[in-house]
């Protein structure tokens, strides 16, 4: 078993991998990857199902129809368009043509969460002028709860100092990541951003007092940061304390009904389930169309206090969301607990790395901690973790709530096509 502390898993500062990447940019990273014989056919893959027809993620390649409805949820929606407006007017009028997308672009889900830039798409943080970056960061604050954008800003800071230990700032920074607006901005029409780069992906889509944001990803290698000014901030504290409190809690049958497998990479696994990029988890980027069968226990032969303590691993998940926003969508969540499962990879020891899932038509959540990919465990370690929050049943990207919205108010048309 790997040690979970990072420091013990550093690799020399001055080893080759970091030396030789040491002068490479982002993009030119990106271009290079493409030619690795590990890494190239994978984003090969990536491409094609970034042109796939966008369905959704669902548990039998069957979407389910009538789960979502178009409603006023108390969005922040004036406080959002300002923002973006107040953006727009720090850009050159290059600038907004890069960065505004038709609503409808496929570029939406092109998003990707590795360090290097493949889809260098939008504008570069860390290639804007600090106005505009302080813009397009208040595009983001006004998006999302304060929880949320703490979360979000963690996830770029612990970016930042892996960065720092390994000496490869020119790759992972605080600010190496990439926003694009798609739509025009508006408090009635359909519009959304999405902010993505390493171990961050938020999609945010808006339509009136309503908004969708999923997929995202959040990850941090290390999950805590132990010196300079961000000293003791730690991530998903209460995503991975809650799934082992809650994993503990259960009944020995059906903790066994609960596991999947035993190990982390189980030689009982079919081909696919695990690789070398996602490793365990399924929704990750690229993964739109993902069919993803339910597994492990149902959530309605829970015990309340589990019920109680599911939720709130949910709500830690999604605390990005606007109050308003994530207590309508508690509330529609808990509605459909009796169609919920909950799926363990693993063991619950204090040291014992372990992935899991939750999943139900409205909602799937999973964690995972992964191997290292600039720490130096080959096996997966509690210091670096992924996590995932998708919206199955073709609600990703708000585009069930898009659909419904076209069909009442521009009948026979389509984004981009009034």
């Amino acid at each position: 078993m790997a040690s979970n502390n990072f420091r013990d898993l550093l690799l020399p500062f001055d080893c080759a991998r970091f030396s030789e990447l040491r002068s490479v940019s982002a993009r030119d990273f990106g271009m290079a990857v493409r030619q690795d014989p590990m890494v190239g056919p994978l984003i090969a893959e990536w491409d094609r199902l970034s042109n796939e027809p966008f369905r959704g993620l669902t548990s039998n390649g069957e979407v389910e129809d009538g789960l979502f409805c178009l409603a006023d949820e108390g969005a922040p929606t004036s406080e959002m368009v300002s923002a973006a407006e107040a953006l727009l007017s720090r850009l050159s009028a290059t600038d907004r043509t890069q960065l505004v997308y038709a609503l409808d672009a496929v570029d939406w889900r092109r998003w990707a969460n590795p360090e290097f830039l493949i889809n260098p798409n939008g504008l570069r943080l860390e290639e804007m002028d600090p106005a505009a970056r302080d813009a397009a960061m208040g595009l983001v604050r006004a998006s999302l709860s304060g929880t949320g954008c703490q979360k979000a800003l963690g996830c770029m800071r612990t970016n930042a100092f892996l960065g720092q230990l390994c000496g490869l700032e020119n790759l992972m920074n605080e600010w190496s990541y990439n926003i694009l607006l798609f739509g025009t901005p508006s408090t009635s029409e359909p519009w959304g951003w999405s902010l993505y780069g390493h171990h961050l992906a938020l999609n945010c889509f808006v339509l009136g007092g309503q908004m969708v944001i999923s997929p995202t990803f959040m990850g941090a290698e290390p999950n805590h940061i132990d010196a300079g000014p961000y000293e003791g901030l730690r991530l998903f504290s209460d995503e991975e304390d809650g799934g082992l409190e809650l994993m503990r809690s259960l009944s020995p049958e059906m903790q066994g009904r609960a596991r999947t497998y035993a190990e982390m990479h189980d030689p009982a696994m079919p081909e696919g389930r695990w690789n070398f990029a996602d490793q365990r988890h399924l929704g990750g980027a690229f993964r739109d169309n993902q069919i993803v069968p339910e597994e492990g226990v149902p959530v309605s032969e829970f015990e309340p206090h589990a019920q109680d303590k599911l939720l709130q691993i949910i709500e830690a998940f999604i605390c990005y969301l606007p109050d308003n926003v994530r207590t309508v969508r508690m509330s529609q969540i808990e509605s459909e607990l009796g169609r919920t499962s909950w799926s363990w990879i693993g063991g619950w020891g204090d040291d014992d790395p372990f992935y899991y899932r939750i999943q139900s038509p409205l909602l799937m959540v999973e964690f995972d901690h992964h191997s290292g990919i600039w720490l130096a465990n080959e096996e997966p370690a509690k210091c670096h973790i992924h996590t995932v929050v998708r919206t199955p049943n073709g609600n990703d990207y708000g585009k069930d709530l898009l659909r419904q919205h076209y069909a009442q108010v521009h009948p026979g048309c389509t984004p981009g096509h009034e």
